[in-house]
């Protein structure tokens, strides 16, 4: 988000009336496959392709009929991934972070949820049937976590893809700081600045 300020949970939260929530989910499983039977896969990472023709994660606003921001998130999850998303609850426990945006009076909150490949698998299965998909969802894509020998292709190339608000950053901080990545680091990927 150009001009986002982090903020603390608690801080976010006392921003008053003024101040829209929106929350949105990173949902992850460790994935045993192997890219043409020699690039270990290690976790499947979904994204979904926006009405806006940007990448982002799914959720969307907290109503004011939603109890909680978990509550909000998960009703948007159901809205935009479907039913399969009942086997899990993303909870207080997968936040990560809150940005308030330089423009209008909105806080970002952002959650990283750890799910089975199973799980993870029902929910790309059963995305193409939930309320929202053909309309504010495109459909879902999956981060490719290696970087092709050419030191290009992969995650390089896919990082150079538009993201709305923080949500490459998002990414990037949390396939850091959860280990999702070979090394653990994205210090040594050759990311292409943002445009």
């Amino acid at each position: 988000m150009a001009g986002a300020r982090k903020l603390e949970l608690a801080e976010a939260l006392a921003l008053g009336p003024g101040w829209r929530h929106a929350c949105h989910a990173l949902l992850y499983a460790p994935d045993p496959g192997m890219l043409f039977g020699r690039i270990p896969l290690r976790y499947a990472v979904l994204m979904q392709m926006r009405f806006d023709g940007r990448l982002g994660f799914p959720g969307g606003f907290v109503d004011t009929q939603d109890s909680s921001l978990e509550d909000g998130l998960n009703r948007e999850l159901r809205e935009e991934l479907g039913e399969a998303v009942a086997a899990f609850r993303v909870e207080r426990a997968d936040y990560r972070s809150s940005h308030a945006g330089s423009g209008p009076r909105v806080v970002a909150h952002f959650y990283a949820k750890r799910l089975t490949l199973e799980q993870l698998l029902a929910v790309e299965t059963g995305a193409t049937r939930a309320k929202d998909h053909g309309l504010e969802v495109l459909g879902l894509v999956r981060v490719p976590l290696y970087t092709l020998r050419d030191g290009v292709g992969g995650l390089p190339t896919f990082l150079e893809n538009s993201f709305i608000g923080a949500a490459r950053e998002q990414l990037l901080e949390a396939l850091q700081d959860l280990g999702l990545l070979e090394s653990g680091s994205v210090s040594g990927l050759k990311i292409p600045a943002r445009h």
